[in-house]
């Protein structure tokens, strides 16, 4: 047998396909994915609208390939980036092999997650699998009881549930489980990406994101909302001893730009040392991070902004 033909029957033996991961706001999507593919690509906090759009990262092992799509939470749409964040949520269930439904433990079905079921029920062909997380703040009582309540009310609203699993995204406990189970459920197919990739996501569009995350963790209120981040430059000096980042931080109002700066400077080198951090570990170099502040009134509901600031249909 030639190299060739044993590459292809090996092949055949692989499991791959696409996860799409579907949730209300925090509840750990972006904590869970980063998990489970060993490395953090999503911006993780708190607060709503943390996750913005849809971000791919890649999981490869000798029993396959998972591409996992981690979308926006799913809440009412009030702007026109809300409306974008929504749809990126539906067209991506159009492109999955599999949908990975993430709740919390809970004794009632919200308006959000029954937005998610009848979302979920309009591609009924589509394998899903519903994820509890946050195991570890709950009795097994109270997660028994949540996936009844849950099998029970998709079951009504006919739709198939193929497993249910237990995990907690914070304390690492369920995931090996739940890996194995996606790989049962995904089809034999082909390696969509070489077995190093870990995201679609470029250097620029992480770090920016992580900058972003850092105003969300230290801003109050409203402002991270109406918060969005450009790199502007991105170079690696020729002696290859650090890389030059400078980006801008796009808020909605004057009140809010003086907020995000802080008294002297203060809040604003706040962010900048915490984004430095995160984004050096990404890549391995120091990073000389420089960070200025503009602000463009409603950007979220102007699509060219939106377009300009990486959320594009």
């Amino acid at each position: 047998m030639d190299n060739e033909q044993k590459n292809i029957e090996e092949q055949d033996k692989l499991k791959s396909g696409f996860v799409a991961i579907l949730g209300r706001p925090n509840v750990g999507k972006s904590t869970l994915m980063n998990h489970l593919i060993g490395m953090k690509i999503a911006a993780v906090s708190k607060r709503a609208q943390t996750t913005r759009k849809r971000i791919q990262t890649v999981y490869t092992d000798d029993r396959g390939q998972i591409i996992f799509l981690d979308t926006p939470g799913v809440n009412k749409a009030e702007t026109k980036l809300g409306e974008f964040m929504l749809d990126s949520a539906t067209e991506t269930l159009k492109t999955a092999d599999m949908i990975m439904w993430i709740i919390e433990p809970s004794n009632y079905i919200g308006m959000g997650e029954k937005s998610i079921v009848e979302m979920i029920s309009k591609v009924p062909s589509i394998p899903l699998a519903l994820v509890i997380n946050k195991c570890d703040t709950a009795t097994d009582d109270v997660i028994d009881g949540t996936e009844k309540l849950y099998s029970d009310y998709l079951s009504e609203s006919g739709v198939n549930l193929t497993k249910v699993f237990r995990v907690s995204a914070t304390e690492g406990t369920g995931q090996d489980i739940l890996m194995s189970g996606i790989y049962d459920i995904l089809p034999y197919g082909p390696m969509y990406f070489d077995e190093d990739t870990v995201t679609d996501e470029t250097e620029r569009e992480i770090a920016a994101e992580f900058i972003r995350e850092k105003c969300l963790r230290n801003l109050d209120k409203e402002i991270p909302h109406g918060i969005a981040v450009v790199i502007d430059k991105m170079r690696e000096r020729p002696d290859g001893s650090l890389v030059d980042i400078e980006a801008t931080i796009i808020c909605e109002k004057e009140s809010h730009k003086g907020i995000i700066i802080g008294k002297k400077g203060a809040m604003l080198k706040k962010i900048g040392i915490q984004s430095r951090k995160s984004i050096e570990e990404m890549l391995g170099i120091q990073v000389n991070l420089r960070l200025w502040v503009k602000v463009r009134p409603d950007w979220r509901n102007k699509t060219s902004y939106m377009s300009e600031y990486g959320y594009k249909k």
